[in-house]
């Protein structure tokens, strides 16, 4: 399936080096208090998202697609949204679930976030897709803002499945600590040179 989905690059020599090493990677997941339980409950976690890739999706959509200031991110010159944009987009993104829930943190998958925070920087938004958008970036402040909505709107898809309470809130955790951890190495080539 993810040789189907156009501009992924994980695992490719398309994708950016980072310039975050592996020892800097560990130390970011000491302080998300990332563990190896973690990794197992978001393993867990994948077998039950799998199948909810589009409903997840939808709702998420359903958000960005509701607030016109997220919104023009994916909008052309004209301020109309882009439909082949955000379907490209959309690809990768049910792709981003995915590999969260299965991550190796290894090479590979640190070139890929960082590949991914490029992609919301002028150095390459809008190149992927090969859109004239009317933004050039994605904000900082709306990359970090949308860590609540990604991990709330999550569990009840993590619940759905009936799994008892306490390891659906493990398995949320994990994922909160996932994506605070991801949206920190994106963070990266927003921060002058030294300060991240």
């Amino acid at each position: 399936m993810t040789t189907q989905i156009p501009g992924y690059d994980y695992g490719t020599p398309g994708a950016a080096p980072s310039p975050v090493s592996l020892e800097d990677l560990n130390r970011l997941k000491q302080s998300v208090l990332f563990t190896a339980e973690d990794e197992a409950s978001l393993r867990k976690a994948g077998e039950i998202l799998s199948g909810q890739v589009e409903q997840i999706l939808d709702v998420w959509y359903g958000f960005v697609g509701s607030h016109p200031h997220l919104l023009e991110h994916f909008a052309a010159r004209s301020g109309e949204p882009d439909a082949g944009y955000l379907a490209a987009v959309r690809l990768r993104f049910g792709q981003w679930i995915r590999d969260t829930c299965r991550a190796r943190f290894d090479q590979d998958w640190l070139n890929y976030q960082h590949e991914i925070a490029l992609r919301h920087t002028s150095a390459k938004k809008n190149r992927t897709d090969g859109v004239d958008a009317k933004t050039t970036h994605v904000p900082l402040r709306y990359i970090v803002a949308l860590i609540y909505p990604i991990v709330a709107t999550i569990k009840p898809f993590l619940a759905r499945q009936g799994h008892p309470p306490e390891e659906i809130e493990r398995m949320h955790q994990a994922w909160f600590k996932a994506v605070v951890l991801q949206v920190a190495l994106w963070s990266q080539p927003h921060a002058r040179d030294g300060a991240f």
